[in-house]
């Protein structure tokens, strides 16, 4: 109360009614330069962000294939006809790499370090089936280069073409080498692809044994002991993923290694219909042993 006797006015009931502030803001300038400026903005990252979900979206549905096709691969072991399997993943290959093109698409004009992230998983995945079923038809390792070189894409060509003139000029022939779409695995990517190659290999090692193969596991042993001295070259020099996934690495070359002595020491004494149980049940035991 102030010294007549009345009350003083608070902050606030000199403040305008909030009409009164609508009132002024719907009074700004929609072509201002700056208001202008914000919308642009906005449609950029709007765009940024829905196609970077179209490129997760087409990352899982690659690893869902590219999973799939590792299943299938697994049946080597069992079936009679190889090459009829490879022939059928390979057909599963045109259906990823169809979805691999469509991420090139997508990148066209954009830079691929700000998209990475969403579609690496999936390419992970794929270097993993490709590289499983490379050793499955040649005992080696694809090298980076012959896995890059599946994922250059050229663009369909239109089927209205009638006319007698079928040569080309020049300024043709470059627009269309300008037109080839490719996606380029990193080496990042292509390294822990194939430290999780391990992993399969080291399931197909066990499930040969329980089908009488005893060469395989021999086979699979050196490849990957050769595999785990190349990742040691790189130690903790590399990217974070790459080391992370030395120790995995690790426990599966260990576990075929293990196999591999329980073939050349008690081989001979268990049955061969036993030895995929007895292998099986070391490796829960070490699995266990080392808290997994």
């Amino acid at each position: 109360m102030n010294k007549e006797g009345g009350f003083r006015k608070r902050k606030h009931d000199n403040m305008q009614p909030r009409n009164r502030k609508e009132e002024k803001e719907s009074k700004v300038n929609p072509s201002s330069p700056v208001l202008l400026s914000f919308k642009s903005f906005q449609k950029e990252l709007d765009a940024k962000h829905d196609k970077y979900e179209r490129l997760v979206k087409l990352s899982r549905d690659i690893t869902i294939e590219s999973k799939r096709t590792i299943f299938l691969l697994h049946r080597v072991t069992s079936v009679s006809d190889i090459e009829e399997l490879l022939s059928e993943s390979e057909t599963r290959f045109g259906d990823i790499r169809q979805k691999i093109q469509q991420i090139a698409q997508e990148l066209i004009g954009e830079d691929m370090c700000q998209f990475h992230r969403a579609f690496s998983p999936g390419l992970q995945e794929y270097v993993e089936a490709v590289s499983f079923q490379h050793f499955i038809r040649t005992r080696s390792l694809i090298s980076l280069e012959e896995i890059n070189g599946h994922l250059v894409f050229t663009p369909k060509k239109e089927q209205a073409q009638n006319s007698e003139d079928s040569a080309l000029s020049d300024s043709q022939d470059e627009k269309q080498k300008q037109e080839l779409l490719c996606l380029q695995v990193t080496p990042t990517d292509y390294l822990l692809g194939i430290a999780d190659l391990t992993g399969e290999l080291m399931r197909m090692c066990i499930t040969s044994v329980g089908n009488g193969d005893i060469e395989t596991p021999f086979e699979v042993s050196q490849f990957l002991r050769a595999i785990y001295d190349g990742f040691t070259y790189i130690g903790n020099t590399g990217p974070y993923e790459v080391s992370k996934k030395l120790y995995t690495l690790k426990q599966s070359l260990g576990k075929v290694e293990d196999a591999c002595y329980t073939l050349t020491v008690r081989g001979s004494e268990i049955p061969k219909h036993m030895l995929a149980d007895v292998l099986s049940t070391k490796t829960s035991m070490i699995e266990q042993e080392e808290g997994m």
